[in-house]
């Protein structure tokens, strides 16, 4: 049996950049990325918007203020860099009130502090920048805010990797472990040191190894409605003014990295961790877990879950779903919303002491195993400054 010097858990974008840190401080460093799945990032890392978010969302002693402005910045280097797609159309997020113009001003401010570059700026303004646009007197722009291919850019980081001598198991599922061995479906591997970066099943390894013990997995299913009527009738990111007590950003317009509108997401309660359709990864232990804590979240509405989960079910209402868009431009066709997107699912992390969804990204460990419990949105755009941290924080110890 081959001892490793790192075994990475998932080839996502936390899995893959965190590699690449690795890589950046020993050179030498001996690491294998196994995963479940037949290639890289087939759950929330390819499945993702594809948005670089800016950092103007988060309070200011939070991990993600703390990445998010450099981990665009990096982000787009490495795009640049490689040569990839990348959309740099800039976000206007909207408001439709007088209290949520009150909301606007918070998320300029807990930009400011953050470091990222946004403005206020007035109605007139927001039309030059996007003439389809609608807002309440003032609007918030983020010119930083850009799109990317996320399949593209994790294709190419394990390219790179590979490169650089890590090498890669697929097919390959963790089973569980005694002290440095991991039991696969592929056989036993030895390690110095185990990187769980799992996503919708990081708190399940992390508890094997005796982390994450207050926590669980609360799946969100995220889904996305094509324009397919033309490319032009919205040229940037249109966001709303989100609900800042909770992680949802809200049903928004995306601008892709090859310029296609989509409308989206949904952050409908998932009943299985990986349940994408109604057959797909099925698990009825999986359904009584979530179903558990669903209903406690449900029947004590904690942070308003109840009329969360209804309001987000109402979204497989078509004509509903894009009613919510259309009230963000001027005018758009609705019928021209045709196309469901592939959807996704959010790994949102649930404290069970507290029943409150975790907001910030989470990571547990010792000197012989690592655990990124909570990497939910924007863990993508932070992936290249977070795997930093982890690595620094984390790894070398």
């Amino acid at each position: 049996m081959k001892k490793y010097g790192f075994v990475i858990i998932g080839s996502g974008i936390i899995g893959l950049t965190i590699a690449h840190a690795i890589k950046a401080r020993q050179l030498n460093a001996d690491i294998l990325v196994i995963d479940k799945e037949p290639q890289e990032a087939q759950h929330a890392s390819g499945r993702n918007s594809g948005v670089l978010h800016a950092g103007f969302y988060y309070t200011a002693d939070s991990l993600k203020a703390k990445f998010t402005v450099d981990g665009n910045r990096l982000m787009k280097a490495y795009v640049r860099a490689r040569g990839l797609k990348m959309n740099e159309c800039g976000k206007l997020v909207v408001a439709r009130n007088e209290y949520e113009l009150g909301q606007l001003n918070e998320l300029f401010a807990r930009g400011q502090r953050n470091g990222s570059n946004v403005s206020l700026i007035d109605e007139a303004r927001a039309r030059e920048l996007e003439p389809n646009v609608k807002t309440y007197q003032r609007a918030l722009y983020s010119p930083d805010t850009a799109s990317v291919d996320p399949k593209e850019v994790c294709r190419a980081l394990k390219e790179d990797l590979i490169k650089q001598g890590v090498s890669f198991a697929y097919d390959t599922k963790y089973l569980g472990h005694e002290q440095s061995v991991v039991k696969t479906s592929r056989g036993e591997l030895e390690a110095v040191k185990f990187i769980n970066c799992a996503g919708l099943y990081a708190d399940k390894i992390a508890q094997d190894f005796s982390f994450g013990k207050k926590y669980t997995m609360i799946p969100f299913k995220g889904l996305y409605l094509k324009y397919t009527k033309n490319k032009t009738d919205v040229k940037m990111n249109i966001y709303p003014v989100p609900n800042l007590n909770n992680p949802f950003l809200g049903v928004h317009y995306t601008k892709t990295v090859s310029g296609d509108i989509k409308i989206g997401p949904t952050a409908i309660p998932a009943f299985w961790r990986e349940h994408y359709d109604l057959s797909g990864g099925f698990s009825l232990s999986e359904l009584s877990e979530v179903l558990f804590f669903e209903s406690k979240l449900f029947f004590k509405n904690v942070f308003g879950f109840r009329q969360l989960a209804w309001e987000e079910m109402r979204k497989y209402d078509k004509n509903y779903f894009v009613s919510l868009a259309t009230a963000m431009v001027q005018k758009i066709e609705p019928s021209g919303f045709t196309d469901w997107t592939t959807p996704g699912i959010r790994a949102q992390l649930l404290d069970k002491e507290k029943l409150s969804l975790v907001q910030d990204f989470v990571v547990e460990g010792d000197n012989k195993s690592v655990h990124v419990l909570n990497a939910v949105s924007p863990a993508f755009t932070c992936s290249f400054v977070f795997s930093q941290y982890v690595v620094d924080r984390y790894v070398f110890i």
